[in-house]
């Protein structure tokens, strides 16, 4: 696991960063503007850039570029994930002002599952060696599934943790200002506030069974896997009510999403017979992600100025 005094550095980090984001600067619900939404976006991947510095200085350039290549594969995978998010909060008729809340337990929920998640598939790549295949084969079908399902609705009625929940406790039909559970006549019910949360921390499950292979095609360091998704995943909240507004124009999103994964899953595959170096595959992460957003924006106006015209 690497230096023990890096990990509790790290952890000290990112507790201080979530406590300063609930109990400081985001004490009272409010809905996100996009002004504030752009300013804490810039802020965090600033944090995850500098991140990168340090891991630099303690552990050297590949180390670094692996980080740098982790992160922002994880940073534009996780783009596909507010879609999911913007999805939820549409189904459920979520207010503005308490979609930042539930955001931020869902991220902290995703912090201590993705440990779980990128300790156990490093130490079963570390064991068989045949689950790197696997987890190559496993990529390049999520590329395609990507593809597949760009239109698909959601249907979180059907979600089976969900349906376990609704049996075991009783939940009312408002949001009761925000909170996650209330007591009526002495009885404990849900709010359906925590059944969007439950629906988040579900749907990072799955987004975790796609990037988090994805990053150890790049790198088997724990230290670096872990630390460059959460420095991805804790700037979030404040993407999705940046990006919320702008989501329109990324219409062709999705097929870069598919062509890196794909392309992460091959390297994967041939890691033992034709290695590809971590500085070409964060150069064509990078002109994927660039390519696909231009030419989203281009296509994207054109679109609406041929309906004004029409």
């Amino acid at each position: 696991m690497g230096d023990f005094s890096y990990w509790v550095e790290f952890s000290v980090l990112v507790v201080v960063l979530l406590a300063l984001d609930l109990l400081v600067f985001n004490k009272k619900e409010h809905e996100v503007k996009i002004k504030e939404a752009l300013l804490w976006s810039a802020f965090w991947i600033f944090l995850g850039l500098a991140f990168g510095v340090f891991v630099y200085y303690i552990k050297g350039q590949e180390s670094a570029l692996q980080y740098f290549s982790a992160y922002f594969i994880e940073k534009s995978l996780s783009v596909d994930n507010l879609f999911v998010f913007l999805m939820i909060f549409t189904y459920f008729k979520v207010p503005g002002k308490f979609q930042h809340r539930t955001l931020f337990w869902g991220i902290v929920g995703a912090v201590a599952m993705r440990f779980l998640f990128i300790f156990a598939g490093i130490k079963l790549i570390e064991a068989f060696d045949w689950v790197l295949y696997l987890f190559g084969v496993l990529l390049i079908y999520s590329g395609y599934k990507i593809i597949k399902e760009k239109d698909k609705e959601l249907h979180p009625e059907k979600n089976p943790i969900i349906k376990a929940f609704k049996k075991i406790m009783p939940v009312t039909d408002n949001f009761v200002e925000g909170k996650f559970f209330t007591r009526i006549d002495h009885r404990l019910f849900a709010t359906p506030l925590f059944v969007v949360l439950l629906v988040i921390e579900s749907s990072d499950i799955m987004f975790a069974v796609d990037s988090i292979p994805a990053v150890l095609a790049i790198s088997q360091d724990m230290f670096i896997v872990y630390t460059s998704n959460i420095m991805a995943i804790l700037g979030l909240r404040a993407l999705y009510f940046a990006m919320a507004v702008v989501m329109r124009y990324f219409k062709y999103l999705n097929y870069g999403l598919s062509i890196i994964l794909v392309f992460v899953g091959l390297k994967m595959i041939l890691q033992h017979f034709y290695p590809i170096s971590v500085e070409f595959s964060l150069i064509f992460v990078g002109l994927i992600l660039a390519l696909t957003m231009i030419i989203s924006v281009i296509s994207t106006k054109k679109d609406l100025k041929k309906k004004e015209l029409d």
